[in-house]
């Protein structure tokens, strides 16, 4: 979407919105929805900060991080959010009680950086936390919600990742909507992406406040990791859809830790799984193994799909596992996922994927990028390397 046409979208509804928002608690809560639903149809494609960076962040790498971003053609296909994470802020508040930017990491402040972001056609995303302080001890949001929600939108923020460290020992679910209310009075489109760890799982209740919500702690780039965050994601299938996403967290694709095979693995289980895709390395300096795993368009299709149906594990024979869902126009995703340390032969029968077992289907391999010589008819059966993967779409000729 043209970014300027797209603020003349959100402006329009954003009008219908507020004015909705005066009407009483039923129509405050229609505007949740609507403008939610406008935020998150599909889920969030972009990058963050902390998985490569950590604290170690400054206004250059934001922006030869979107410079990256537009001139290898990833923000073309889809990536558009440029996130900062924790440790952008002065330790103080100002006099105002307002958040301050680093005068050292960010010396320009956050609004001429979103006015670069923005002139690159993307967003720029922020961080901050239900409690008294991030969870690098910067100042939190908590008692806060209202002045800091305003200054997000005064800087031109698109996306607020908000987390749970040094929180008061209330329940989540009293203090995320706080945030959220306070975004939505601000009349300025924000993704609000909460980030509670899926202690209470908010699964089951922050579809009502929010566009994401993580499912588990952190993600670190290790195979364990990868597939642990993925299974517990994966409990949580039925509650995701257009407007609000399940959030098993960001890419660790091409921090150097894992494999090729168990990187590819990783970003296709977070494409079916309707994750948001929110890279966490270097784009600046990627090798092509890891562009060409990040840049996948038939991958991120999959993730991107209207129909936004979470895939899910369907069937598990010990470390070997089939993964899939269906897609728009009556076509299904598939993964076939060896978890084991040697190779192996996987089948995927058709009742178990949702099929008729008589449909006979077209079947294209997404990472060879073409389609089986024959047609399939009962079942797909693929040779699999250890911690390997083979994605493919199914499409019926008959059923």
């Amino acid at each position: 979407m043209d970014f300027q046409y797209g603020c003349f979208r959100y402006a329009v509804l954003l009008a219908f919105i507020c004015s909705a928002m005066t009407c009483g608690a039923e129509n405050r809560a229609l505007g949740r929805i609507l403008l939610q639903n406008a935020l998150a149809q599909t889920p969030p494609l972009g990058w963050n900060s902390w998985n490569h960076y950590g604290c170690n962040i400054n206004e250059n790498i934001i922006r030869e991080t979107t410079d990256a971003l537009v001139s290898n053609g990833l923000s073309n296909l889809g990536y558009t959010y440029v996130n900062i994470d924790d440790c952008w802020a002065e330790p103080n508040r100002d006099q105002n009680g307002r958040l301050v930017a680093s005068a050292s990491k960010f010396p320009s402040g956050i609004k001429a950086l979103a006015d670069y972001v923005h002139s690159k056609g993307l967003k720029l995303g922020i961080y901050s936390d239900a409690g008294y302080y991030t969870c690098q001890k910067q100042p939190g949001s908590l008692g806060h919600e209202q002045v800091d929600a305003d200054t997000f939108a005064y800087w031109g923020v698109d996306y607020l990742k908000y987390d749970n460290c040094y929180n008061d020992g209330s329940k989540p679910e009293s203090r995320y909507p706080k945030m959220h209310d306070a975004l939505l009075r601000t009349r300025r489109p924000i993704f609000y992406s909460l980030c509670e760890w899926g202690l209470d799982v908010p699964a089951t209740w922050a579809r009502q406040i929010g566009s994401s919500w993580r499912t588990t702690q952190d993600i670190e780039d290790k195979w364990e990791s990868i597939i642990s965050r993925a299974d517990q994601n994966n409990e949580y299938a039925s509650f995701a859809g257009p407007g609000g996403w399940n959030d098993p967290d960001m890419l660790e694709v091409g921090n150097g830790h894992m494999t090729a095979e168990e990187y590819g693995s990783h970003f296709s289980i977070w494409a079916l799984m309707k994750a948001p895709l929110l890279i966490g390395c270097d784009v600046t300096s990627m090798d092509n193994k890891t562009y060409e795993i990040l840049s996948n368009s038939e991958v991120i299709a999959v993730n991107q799909d209207p129909l936004g149906v979470q895939g899910k594990k369907v069937s598990k024979q010990g470390d070997l596992e089939i993964w899939a869902g269906p897609l728009s126009n009556n076509r299904v995703a598939v993964v076939l996922w060896n978890r084991s340390n040697s190779r192996a032969t996987i089948t995927a029968k058709w009742e178990d994927i949702g099929l008729n077992p008589s449909a006979v289907v077209r079947v294209r391999n997404l990472w060879r990028h073409r389609e089986l010589e024959a047609n399939h008819q009962g079942s797909l059966t693929a040779s699999v390397k250890p911690h390997g993967c083979r994605m493919y779409v199914l499409t019926s000729v008959s059923s």
